[in-house]
């Protein structure tokens, strides 16, 4: 069965988007990614949102979000990093044709995120702190909602989507 369509989940940094960008055009499929739905929509950027409405305002977005575009066929969803936090989030994602949980060591993340001024929370003195506490919240619940996993560590995107491609399609 070919999946109708494609959820990636994973730590910001871990390449979402632009694995998504890549897997969405060989499937022939839509790319969407619910940060980039979320500002096009507000017309402000998840900084500004995290700033003026919180996290729990982003997450009430997000969830809002994620519900109404989980559900379409023929897209690739990247989602935010922490999308997986919430019990409803990981309902909706579970319940997706393909959940691929992208995952990639701190170093990896800390290299990948490092000038990305738009990550509200790495705003912080310590970012690899920080990091390492999001992975060890976050990773049992990618992990129980993916269908596939995949180590970005040492894969190029491309090389990555052709492993996606693989797994997705039987």
């Amino acid at each position: 069965m070919k999946a109708r369509n494609v959820v990636l989940i994973g730590p910001m940094g871990a390449g979402k988007s632009t694995i998504g960008r890549l897997l969405a055009a060989k499937l022939h499929f839509d790319f969407v990614d619910t940060d980039h739905v979320i500002e096009e929509r507000t017309g402000a950027d998840i900084a500004w949102i995290f700033d003026v409405e919180g996290e729990q305002g982003f997450r009430e977005r997000e969830h809002l979000c994620l519900k109404e575009l989980v559900v379409k066929p023929g897209i690739v969803l990247a989602t935010g990093g922490g999308i997986v936090c919430r019990e409803d989030n990981r309902a909706l994602i579970a319940a997706a044709d393909a959940v691929v949980y992208l995952r990639a060591g701190v170093e990896q993340l800390l290299a990948r995120t490092a000038k990305d001024k738009k990550r509200p929370l790495l705003q912080v003195d310590d970012p690899r702190s920080k990091i390492i506490s999001l992975l060890e919240q976050r990773a049992p619940f990618y992990e129980s909602v993916a269908d596939y996993c995949i180590d970005t560590d040492g894969l190029n995107p491309k090389s990555t989507v052709q492993s996606i491609l693989k797994l997705i399609q039987v």
